[in-house]
């Protein structure tokens, strides 16, 4: 559906994605540090806290560490305040289960009803009780990722851990059907099916559950693994839905070439709950910070000293950033 997308683009969002995509080109060029506009797209982090226990993500390993469990409306609007002119898409997600944010359908009302902002958000829709799906589509909120990694309990369980399979259905049932109720046509809602080894038999499967409950796109991704090199066992043998590749000695190494550019360091932009503005959205453990958003405004940080002595050194080595040698920029399913 992407006319809710452009329905909500305006003459100076516009102008500013040329804007940014200008000030990449001339990176690429003259190998420029410099950052014209605001972030085409913001990330922010509801909470970093998570339900679920899935063996590749921070979150769920319970390795993330935030000063705030959730963000702070007073923060949020800050930010919102002043990049939402500019801001061609939100999403409401970093690490951690957004709705577990008490006032979440809150801060997706504020940016995408009273600022006219274009928002997305993913969950694992443990949360997505009959009263949280009308909240969510009484928000405003554009599109809905719904993450559904296995289409019975025992194969959707290897990856999601401690997770209720029957819930996320659920979950995804009552989003569909307060759509309908309302006569409301978003959010738009899309499966997301994350390719691993022990559901990659599941694939026509998943089409025809997201196709079942009245999903309106399914979403195969690839998997992020930390510890690939000799191999996974999440790792998929479908070479299409993987982001490795073997190499002569039985090892692996990832697909895409490295190249010295990356369009998110201009493009976008994330921040943590405690205010944290990070490079993008490959730097989970939030090692890189640029500043905080409390100390100094968004236009400040995304071309402060640190800001920019990062997009120095990814122009001069992006395969030397332990955080972009993972990184999907650049792979194409």
């Amino acid at each position: 559906m992407k006319r809710l997308f452009f329905r909500k683009l305006t003459f100076r969002r516009v102008i500013n994605i040329i804007k940014v995509y200008f000030s990449y080109l001339l990176s690429i060029v003259f190998k420029t540090t410099v950052r014209f506009g605001f972030p085409v797209s913001l990330s922010i982090e509801p909470t970093g806290v998570c339900n679920l226990r899935c063996p590749e993500c921070p979150s769920g390993l319970r390795q993330i560490s935030r000063k705030e469990k959730y963000i702070k409306l007073d923060l949020y609007k800050k930010v919102i305040d002043e990049a939402a002119p500019y801001l061609a898409s939100l999403i409401l997600y970093f690490q951690g289960e957004p709705y577990l944010h008490p006032e979440f359908t809150d801060l997706v009302k504020y940016a995408s009803l009273e600022k006219k902002v274009y928002t997305i958000t993913s969950t694992n829709a443990h949360f997505l009780t009959e009263e949280r799906a009308k909240s969510t589509v009484l928000s405003g909120l554009d599109k809905l990722i719904i993450s559904i990694d296995g289409t019975t309990q025992a194969t959707y369980e290897q990856y999601r851990k401690s997770g209720n399979l029957e819930k996320v259905k659920e979950g995804l049932k009552n989003i569909v059907e307060q759509k309908a109720k309302l006569k409301s046509e978003t959010p738009e809602v899309a499966v997301q099916f994350l390719v691993v080894k022990p559901n990659e038999h599941q694939i026509e499967a998943i089409k025809q559950l997201a196709k079942e409950y009245g999903a309106d796109a399914v979403i195969l991704k690839s998997a992020q693994l930390y510890d690939y090199k000799n191999g996974h066992p999440l790792m998929t043998s479908f070479d299409k839905y993987s982001r490795y590749k073997k190499n002569p000695d039985g090892t692996y190494k990832i697909k895409n070439k490295l190249k010295s550019r990356c369009s998110r360091l201009w493009n976008s932009s994330v921040i943590t709950t405690d205010g944290e503005l990070l490079p993008c959205c490959f730097d989970k453990d939030a090692k890189y910070t640029v500043g905080n958003i409390l100390e100094e405004n968004l236009s400040q940080l995304n071309n402060n000293a640190q800001a920019k002595a990062f997009r120095k050194k990814l122009l001069s080595g992006r395969k030397n950033i332990d955080i972009c040698k993972n990184c999907t920029e650049g792979l194409r399913l």
